[in-house]
This record gives structure tokens, C-alpha cells and sequence, in this order.
């Protein structure tokens, strides 16, 4: 309510000349009292509370947390909070600085929805390219302490640039036949005194032409393969009659899902629904709960999440840390790897205690990327991740040919590397069988039509995903290997 500032200052004014008016009846402040009244209705200061409770909503905030102080809250809900307050200012330009980090994807979907509905001007800086092309009518590249501008989103800005870069390399082709031609004539008419002068006029002309730089590649790609030493069964993970809740709070009951070999699941849904919970669960590191939870045949497993970024040993170097964890791995394939991940040359030597915090999230990632694992838990994978480290992390998980499960608020990212969709309703595990977004297609439609719309068959010769069945609780298959 801070946000209102004018608003509350009227509101103590009004009450202060209310209570005068009770010993001091005067014509005089009537009027003052009116000025204020209607200046506060102009302000539409009777609606600011209802304002207040609907951003707060839409951010993930139920009623009963509108009553608690603050102070009781992570410090990502109070980014929330900080955001709401921006967004009740209601300002001519808003400068927001990653906003989606720390809100879960319905709040971003709202997010999204309110700064298309913003009457003024928007200047953002994020990684999340869905979100961008949601909202954004102008992408800003920085880059070589140069901005250049393009006229549409971030989809529009890659197309665009790659046309660019097409005719910049055509340009810098043809520059450099010309100056090696140029180079060639000068060569030969050194060495004659009745050509020098034409010579050194060439010299000349080469000094002042205008050089184009050729096209600098800022795309890296992954150049490493995954390696495990033995393949899973069929029946990598199953859940039987699973019960999972805290005081006051039930988030699973009797609920059945399997993960079957080869399953590239994305687990989404609302903050609070139980989706780390659920993680933690399959990667044996919450043992409070009832029924079954149990690992398959010949499964190994690495778990991903934000928490591990503590485990690493501030003292080593990068490169020291990955020999530690990987022994297997040789030198060359740990440098390779790195360099996927943005640590070239003699950054590997760097100390894990003078990276940043999306550094240290890369070189956690790096590590978990390098055990013998056939089955991945990622939780929060491109927290801290700038574009770059999450195309990266997108390329090496579409070549790795084990299973994985991953919670991710990046919904480009889930696009590119699930073929099933999981969510929680009503304390069950639901499966969706396709990429996220054709789950948000038929989502959307499920919202306006809950009692027709199925879910799709899979599509020809996409491999994995599922059977042609409306998103439903998963039933137990095989556990055979």
C-alpha cells in the first residue's frame, strides 16, 4: 500500500479535517475537505486496496499471506512483493532488471499479460526468450560497446540479425579478395621505379579504406558426448500410492507415476504445489512419506539444484573441481566441456571462490553433466543462466541419450528438451504427452472447454512421447529391465 503514496497522504488529511470538523465546524474547511476528497476520488484512492489484493494475486499470493509481515517471507517472495509495489506506482516507464526470476510460471504468465495491457513504456533485461517475445516490440543488443536496434521481438531480432550477419560475411568476403588483389599489384610494382608511384597510391588507398570485420560467432555449441558405463532398465523410477504433505499442508495423496527409460519429463506448475518436493523424492533425498517410491534396475543418478552450488570447493580451480568429480574423464574432455559451458582458455584455472553466481551455477551444472549417470534430477537448471548457458544446456541434454526429469520456470528451455509434460492437480502426478507447447495449446483450450478437450496424439515420428490418451494420473506399467 506503501506504493500509494499521494493516495495514503490524502487519506491522513481527510481524517485529520473529519476530526476537526467535529469541534471546528467552518466553511473553511469544508472546502479544504472537499479539495481533498475529490482529488483522492480522482486518484481513485477508494480502489487502491482492491488494487493491492489483485497484483498481489496475480503474483502468487494468496489472502491469507497478505496478512503476514513480510519479514516472514524468502527473499524471492519479497522480490515479489518489490515488483508489486513498482506495478501499483503505476509509472510513465517501467525499468525492470530480470523480473521473472523468482516467479513461478503462472506469475510470469501474468506478468506477461499486464505489461502488454501497460499504458507506458517498458525497458527490459532478461533470459527468458518466451517471455521476451510475449511482451517486447523492440530488442536492444549491446554488444562491443555498441547498441544496435531491431523492430521486434526476440524471435524477430535472431532472424533478422542472422540476415545481417549474412550479408556482413558476403561484405567481408569480398573486402578481403579486394585487398588481397590490391596486395598482389602493390607486390609487383614495388620493386619498378616507373610503378612506385602508382604503388605507394595503392598503399594509401588500402590505409584509408574502411575495414568490415568479419562475423563473430557468439553461439557456442557443445562439443562433448555424454558417457555412462551401463544402461538402466525400462522402469527407471516408480511411485505407488505415494503420500507426501507438511503440517497443514497435504501435497501428494495416493498418487502412482512411473519414469520409464528414455523419458525426457518437464515438471511444471505453481510455487507450492510440490514440484522440488516431489524431485527430492525421486532423487532419494526425502524419505518422509508413505507408499512406494522406488528406483529401477541398473539406475544411476545425479541431482542438480540450486543448494549443491554450496558444495562446490571454493579453494580449487575450476578444472580441479571437475578432475576431483570426474577421474574417468581425461583433460582435454574436461576442458571441452568447460568451454562449452563459457570457461575458455585460462579460465579454467580461475577459483571457484572469485566466480559469480551464474558461474558457479555453470561449473555445478558442468559437474553434474560429467557423472556416470544414466538419470538426470535437475531442479532449477537455468537459474543464473544468461541466453549462451542455456542454449548449451538445451544442446547437451537433447544429445544425451539417458532419462531426465527437470523443473525449470524457462519455458523455451522445456520446450526443446521434454517429450512428456508433468504437473500436480489435485495431489495427483498428471502426465501430458508433448512438448510444452502444445501442452499450453491444449491447456488454454482445456480452461474454456474442461470437459473436451483431450489431450492430442503424438505426432508421427516423434519418438517417446507418451500415449495418444487425455492428460490423466499416470498408471503403473512394466517394471520389468
Amino acid at each position: 500500500m506503501e506504493a500509494f503514496e499521494r493516495q495514503n497522504q490524502l487519506h491522513t488529511e481527510i481524517e485529520n479535517l473529519l476530526k476537526k470538523l467535529e469541534t471546528d465546524y467552518s466553511e473553511e474547511l469544508l472546502n479544504k475537505l472537499s479539495d481533498k476528497q475529490h482529488e483522492f476520488e480522482t486518484l481513485d484512492g477508494y480502489n487502491i486496496e482492491y488494487k493491492a489484493h489483485e497484483i498481489l494475486a496475480g503474483l502468487g499470493f494468496t489472502e491469507e499471506q497478505t496478512h503476514r509481515k513480510l519479514a516472514e517471507f524468502s527473499g524471492g517472495w519479497r522480490m515479489r512483493v518489490m515488483l508489486a509495489k513498482i506495478l501499483l506506482q503505476a509509472p510513465d516507464i517501467l525499468l525492470l532488471d530480470e523480473p521473472t526470476n523468482h516467479l513461478d510460471l503462472p506469475s510470469i504468465q501474468w506478468l506477461e499479460d499486464y505489461l502488454k495491457a501497460f499504458e507506458g513504456a517498458v525497458v527490459i533485461v532478461s533470459h527468458d526468450r518466451w517471455f521476451l517475445d510475449k511482451v517486447i516490440n523492440r530488442t536492444v543488443e549491446s554488444r562491443k560497446g555498441k547498441l544496435t536496434v531491431y523492430a521486434g521481438n526476440y524471435t524477430f531480432y535472431l532472424e533478422e540479425k542472422a540476415l545481417r550477419e549474412e550479408i556482413q560475411r558476403g561484405e567481408f568476403k569480398n573486402q578481403q579478395s579486394k585487398i588481397k588483389q590490391e596486395e598482389r599489384l602493390i607486390e609487383r610494382f614495388r620493386a619498378k621505379a616507373s610503378k612506385a608511384k602508382m604503388a605507394q597510391s595503392r598503399i594509401k588507398m588500402l590505409d584509408k579504406m574502411e575495414r568490415i570485420d568479419d562475423v563473430d560467432d557468439d553461439n557456442p555449441s557443445v562439443n562433448f558426448k555424454f558417457k555412462f558405463s551401463k544402461q538402466s532398465g525400462r522402469a527407471v523410477f516408480n511411485i505407488e500410492g505415494l503420500n507426501k504433505s507438511y503440517p497443514n499442508l497435504s501435497i501428494l495423496s495416493d498418487t502412482e507415476a512411473v519414469i520409464e527409460k528414455g523419458d525426457k519429463i518437464a515438471l511444471i506448475g505453481a510455487n507450492g504445489k510440490g514440484k522440488s518436493t516431489l524431485l527430492r523424492i525421486v532423487a532419494g533425498a526425502d524419505f518422509d512419506f508413505t507408499g512406494k517410491a522406488e528406483t529401477g534396475y541398473n539406475v544411476t543418478k545425479t541431482f542438480f539444484a540450486q543448494h549443491q552450488l554450496e558444495s562446490l570447493h571454493l579453494e580449487n580451480e575450476i578444472l580441479t573441481e571437475l578432475q576431483t568429480f570426474a577421474p574417468k574423464h581425461t583433460d582435454t574432455e574436461l576442458r571441452s566441456i568447460l568451454g562449452s559451458f563459457l570457461f575458455t582458455g585460462d579460465d579454467v584455472f580461475k577459483k571457484i571462490k572469485v566466480l559469480s553466481g551464474g558461474e558457479k551455477s555453470r561449473v555445478a551444472l558442468a559437474k553434474a553433466l560429467t557423472a556416470d549417470a544414466n538419470f538426470l534430477i535437475l531442479d532449477e537448471p537455468t537459474n543464473h543462466l544468461d541466453m549462451a548457458s542455456v542454449n548449451i544446456l538445451i544442446q547437451a541434454l537433447q544429445q544425451y541419450e539417458g532419462t531426465f526429469i527437470a523443473v525449470s520456470h524457462d519455458r523455451y528451455f522445456l520446450d526443446n528438451i521434454a517429450n512428456k509434460i508433468w504437473y500436480i492437480e489435485d495431489q495427483k502426478i498428471k502426465e501430458y504427452p508433448g512438448t510444452y507447447a502444445e501442452y499450453e495449446i491444449w491447456n488454454a483450450k482445456r480452461k474454456l472447454e474442461p470437459k473436451t478437450a483431450a489431450a492430442p496424439a503424438p505426432k508421427k515420428g516423434r519418438e517417446k512421447r507418451g500415449c495418444a490418451c487425455k492428460a490423466t494420473n499416470i498408471r503403473k506399467t512394466s517394471t520389468s529391465s
